[in-house]
Parts: structure tokens; C-alpha cells; sequence
């Protein structure tokens, strides 16, 4: 073994003294390096793990590559502007709304949005505000915005959407204007509501009616609603057509499909006028079973009527009146189609249409009135005391693109409150009735709530004068004449 090491040491002397292996020399240094180089470059890119392991601090167990880590634990997102932003929604909804804060923080490396669901989001932002701790980003509702910006607990946003370019011409007129109080902007609409009248068509085709003719006026309404209930031989009721009750959430509007308002636009309510005459002398026809009269061995009174709304089950619930086919048709808004496709049997057929008016004295079989319906819509505001505004700011603009906006109503199912949408909206769309929403939100006779501060104690109080007429506690004149008097010396004070 010594003797082979001393040759070999003897061969490599040679070599080095001779004149190439004087140039070998010389290239030792820089091929180390470029080996090194390249050695580095193959453990990075295939694998080899770092000695710093990041931990899921719900688990308390190590993320196996850095690619599964949330975003808002990736060292990156510690090194931006963080952001707090305060929203209502969980479930599916929820999840749309983390996907467009996903998308936004994925296209810029300054700022984070950290999105917290907060229930109860009125109350929390208003106490949060006025305790000089608020969050930086708000989703609240559009019926809050009048009273938020009344109490100055809004950052006023007109400068900002100067600077940025956005303006009325960026979304649906209504749903801008939803966000106006006192001639200032104070939100963004993100996903908007319009409501219209669902049907399901199996009912229909039993019933002898053409599956894919829904009535045009409320007269027509009506018929349909008597045909389509039934009773047992008891006369308890098993399937209904119609009921204003069904759902029952909203109890004020009634008056706008019989050609009606809810205020003259300035300084005074109008629930005692003609036209809510008439709207609460229709339900009351339903109350008193004057509606189904001819259905049945006996009529149908209020408390069979509150009998059978009991029998069905909650909303979000395979058990809903509508999934079920208890109730043919009913009202109901944009997110209807989301809730349809979880909750009712596979084979569930329905349609879409707005809900029919009166009929037109003028025109008999055409109604008054086309395309009623009420707007609403969540909105986004920046909360005054907010420490981000800028950055908050930036946020808000995104959600005034379709790339933002289109995340968030594709995934909750709702149509899009901006005037442009983008080449594969309709494509991608769950919705198979999206557009007749989006028609009724440009519709000349999409009517939005009063902006007045009292609104809430208003839409109270109609619910109770309904109830006081759907019980036969008090008439419709006399329900409406003393809410028309309550709330208007609230609005005065």
C-alpha cells in the first residue's frame, strides 16, 4: 500500500509541474466555484429541506412544504401592512369572500388583509367605532350606511374614488346610489340583492298550469294560488300555492307592486296611501282565507293557515317549505338558486320571473307595473378611526374590478353590482336565472329603501301592523294609519 501512495503521489507532481498542469492549477479555483454554484442550485431546486421549520399553531405541527402554509403565517405576509376586515358571512358565503382576500393579497406584496367573521357586524362596528378601535375594512348593510354616515362613523370616500377613477359609471346605478347618504360616498355595494317570484314547475305541471307560464299580475297570482292548494279530506292543509307569509321577511314593501312608494323622497312616509291600502287589503284576503275560497269541505282560516307554516322546517333545511313542495311559489332573492341546490331533491324543477303587480285597469291581463322589485346589497365601508385607510383603500379597489368583484358574487351566487362584467361571467356562472336579477336591478321601477336613519324602527313597525292584520287584530286602515302616524313623528323629531 505505501509503495502504490508514493507512485501516485510521484504521477500527481509530475502533472502539476508540467506546463499544462501549470494552467490546471490555475483553473482550480474558478472550477470549485462554478461546482459549488451548481451544487447549490440542485439542493434548492429539488428538495432538500432548510433547518427552519414552520409550524401550524392550530395543530402544533410542522407544514411539510412551505407552499401549505396560509398565507397570512408565510414570513412574506409579516412583512406588510396588515389590515383587519370585519365581515358577516361563513359557509359558502364566507369562503367567496376569503377567496377575493386571497386574490387580492396574492397581487401585491405591500399590504395584507386579515379577514375576521364577526357576527352580530352592526352592533360590533358601531361599538368598536365609537371605542376608537374599529376595523379597517367593514361589510355591512346597505341599510346601515344612512345611519353609519348621519354619526360621521364612515371615511367619506369621494377623493379616494376621484383619484382612482371610479365613479357611478362603475356599477349598476342603484346599487351605487345605495352607498349615497347627504350627497357623499360612504361604501361600496359588494354582493347585491334583488327579489323576485320562484316557482317550482312540477306543482305547476299537477296542477294543470303550463309549467313555464308563471302569473304576470297579482290577479293572476291569486288563481294560480288557489289551484295549486290542497287540502285533505279534513281540510287541513297539505300544499299551498301562495302565501305572503312565505318566507315572510320582508313586511313593508307590498305597496310598490300595486303602484305604491314608501316615501315622497324628502321628508315624508306614505304607508298610509292608496296604494298600501290596497296592498293590506290583499293580504288580508289571504289571511281570511278569502284567497282559497271554494278549496276544501270548510275555509281555510288564519289559524289552519299558521297551522301549516309551522309544519315546515327552517330555511337552510331540506325541510323549507319551497324544497319541499309544500309551497308553490313564494318571493325570494338572488341567493335562492345557491340554497336550492343544496337543500332541494335532485330532480327539483323551478323557475324564475319577477314577482307579478297589479293588473293594469287600462289593460286587463297586463300588469300595472313591469319588472317591480327592492334592491338591497352588503356593502364595504372603511370605518372612521380606521389606523389603514390608505391601504384599506386599496382593497376596495380591487373589489371594483370584476377580477375582485367576480370572485366574490360567483362564489355566493349572486349577480354583480358593477356595470361591466367580464368575457366568461355568464359562462362560469352557477346561476341558471342570473340575469332576470341583473334586469330588475336596472329595471325603472327597482325601488330601494327610504335613506333615513329610522328605517329599522320603520320596517319594525310594519312588521307588526302586517301581524296585527294577518291575525285579524286590526284592519288595514286602521294598522296603517297608526304606523303611518308613529313613524312619521319619529322621522320629524
Amino acid at each position: 500500500m505505501a509503495t502504490g501512495d508514493q507512485g501516485s503521489s510521484s504521477l500527481i507532481r509530475w502533472m502539476l509541474d508540467a506546463p499544462f498542469g501549470r494552467l490546471f492549477k490555475g483553473l482550480i479555483l474558478p472550477l470549485a466555484l462554478l461546482f459549488g454554484f451548481v451544487a447549490f442550485l440542485l439542493l434548492v431546486n429539488f428538495g432538500v429541506k432548510s433547518d427552519v421549520v414552520y409550524y401550524n399553531p392550530k395543530t402544533n405541527k410542522p407544514h411539510d412544504s412551505l407552499s401549505k402554509i396560509p398565507e397570512d403565517q408565510r414570513p412574506d405576509a409579516q412583512k406588510r401592512v396588515r389590515i383587519t376586515y370585519w365581515e358577516k358571512w361563513s359557509g359558502f358565503e364566507g369562503q367567496a369572500i376569503q377567496d377575493a382576500v386571497n386574490a387580492f393579497n396574492r397581487t401585491q406584496d405591500k399590504i395584507y388583509v386579515e379577514l375576521i367573521v364577526q357576527g352580530d357586524i352592526t352592533q360590533k362596528t358601531k361599538i368598536a367605532t365609537a371605542g376608537g378601535d374599529p376595523p379597517d375594512l367593514a361589510g355591512l348593510y346597505s341599510v346601515d350606511v344612512p345611519v353609519f354616515a348621519s354619526q360621521n362613523a364612515l371615511v367619506p370616500l369621494d377623493e379616494m374614488f376621484k383619484e382612482a377613477g371610479i365613479s357611478e359609471r362603475t356599477f349598476v346605478r342603484i346599487y351605487w346610489d345605495l352607498c349615497k347618504y347627504s350627497g357623499k360616498m360612504w361604501a361600496i355595494p359588494s354582493t347585491p340583492s334583488t327579489w323576485a317570484l320562484h316557482w317550482n314547475k312540477k306543482l305547476f305541471r299537477e296542477a294543470g298550469l303550463n309549467p313555464d307560464r308563471p302569473p304576470r299580475t297579482i290577479q293572476e297570482l291569486d288563481t294560480y294560488a288557489r289551484r295549486l292548494t290542497k287540502v285533505d279530506e279534513n281540510g287541513r292543509l297539505i300544499q299551498v300555492g301562495y302565501l305572503p307569509t312565505e318566507p315572510g321577511w320582508w313586511k313593508y314593501p307590498w305597496a310598490l307592486w300595486f303602484g305604491g312608494t314608501l316615501w315622497n323622497g324628502v321628508d315624508r312616509l306614505t304607508f298610509d296611501s292608496p296604494e298600501s291600502l290596497k296592498a293590506m287589503k290583499w293580504i288580508a284576503s289571504y289571511a281570511d282565507g278569502a284567497v282559497f275560497k271554494g278549496v276544501g269541505p270548510k275555509p281555510i282560516s288564519y289559524e289552519e293557515l299558521d297551522r301549516f307554516k309551522k309544519t315546515a322546517g327552517a330555511f337552510s333545511t331540506s325541510d323549507n317549505a319551497f324544497f319541499a313542495g309544500k309551497v308553490a311559489m313564494e318571493i325570494q332573492g338572488v341567493w335562492m338558486a345557491k340554497f336550492i341546490g343544496f337543500y332541494a331533491p335532485k330532480d327539483f324543477e323551478w323557475g324564475c320571473c319577477p314577482f307579478p303587480a297589479v293588473e293594469d285597469p287600462k289593460n286587463p291581463g297586463r300588469p300595472l307595473l313591469a319588472n317591480v322589485t327592492v334592491a338591497e346589497a352588503d356593502v364595504i365601508g372603511i370605518p372612521r378611526g380606521a389606523k389603514h385607510v390608505k391601504e384599506a383603500f386599496e382593497f376596495i379597489k380591487f373589489m371594483c374590478t370584476p377580477d375582485g368583484m367576480e370572485i366574490l358574487c360567483l362564489g355566493q351566487g349572486k349577480h354583480s353590482p358593477l356595470r361591466k362584467t367580464s368575457e366568461s361571467w355568464y359562462r362560469e356562472h352557477p346561476h341558471p336565472y342570473i340575469k332576470v336579477f341583473e334586469d330588475l336591478g336596472d329595471s325603472p321601477n327597482c325601488f330601494r329603501i327610504p335613506p333615513i336613519g329610522v328605517w329599522r324602527e320603520c320596517a319594525q313597525a310594519w312588521g307588526d301592523a302586517f301581524d296585527d292584520v294577518w291575525t285579524g287584530k286590526k284592519t288595514p286602515q286602521a294598522a296603517l294609519e297608526e304606523l303611518q302616524t308613529l313613524m312619521q313623528r319619529r322621522l320629524d323629531r
